[in-house]
């Protein structure tokens, strides 16, 4: 079931859709989009009937600098504002979340939220990142990643093998630069949208299947650890 959500108790308000599944695993997920975008982005609506599906409630909604205006990139000095709308996100959900509580979005979305992790670590209990902008287009000496030996919770990073915001080498590199676990799904022949003809349909439940598993050896790993790692 997907109904509209809105929270305007304080600032910034929260406007978006939940997703309710059938039958709960007790875990929820915020998903939120990218700067060219909004919450009704065909990966954001497949993405979060997907994780229903598989039992997560799955709260969409629009950054700040989005609900400030329709169309257009987030200005500058904005960035700041966009992760305090993800952290009242997070503690809105966090009321409706019985297990855990994942943090996630597509490219900007997805940034935001890793800097909001390595503010705040123990905000939620990890992060599904679809097309994390590694770099601007032509540009792979200006990396994205300062913050990355920073985030200590299991990050799972989705990407297009024909992503211009970073190859799968660039991508695999990268990744050694974070201590917390994580794993990376990749899309052959997708771009930064992951979602074209060429990509399977099913996409959406093939990352899902992935991103659980993820989580399903992670949690496994921790317990042989005896902690949190």
């Amino acid at each position: 079931m997907v109904t509209p959500f809105a929270d305007l108790d304080a600032d910034p308000a929260i406007r978006g859709f939940m997703h309710l599944p059938v039958e709960s695993n007790g875990s929820t997920l915020v998903l939120t989009h990218g700067a060219g975008s909004n919450c009704q982005a065909r990966l954001l609506v497949e993405m979060s009937s997907a994780l229903a599906l598989s039992g997560f409630t799955v709260l969409r909604f629009d950054l700040p600098f989005r609900s400030a205006r329709p169309q257009g990139p987030p200005r500058p000095g904005s960035a700041s504002q966009d992760r305090e709308g993800l952290r009242r996100a997070v503690s809105v959900m966090r009321g409706k979340t019985r297990r855990c509580l994942f943090l996630g979005g597509h490219s900007y979305g997805g940034r935001q939220s890793t800097m909001l992790l390595v503010e705040e670590p123990e905000l939620v209990e990890g992060l599904l990142l679809l097309s994390y902008p590694l770099h601007p287009p032509r540009k792979p000496d200006e990396l994205r990643t300062s913050h990355f030996p920073k985030l200590r919770k299991p990050t799972f990073f989705v990407h297009g093998t024909r992503d211009p915001f970073g190859t799968i080498a660039e991508m695999q590199s990268a990744l050694k630069l974070i201590p917390a676990q994580h794993a990376i799904f990749e899309v052959e022949s997708a771009g930064h949208d992951l979602l074209s003809k060429k990509t399977a349909g099913d996409l959406p439940a093939q990352i899902v299947l992935a991103f659980q598993s993820f989580l399903d050896k992670t949690v496994a790993s921790r317990m042989i650890a005896g902690g949190d790692g």
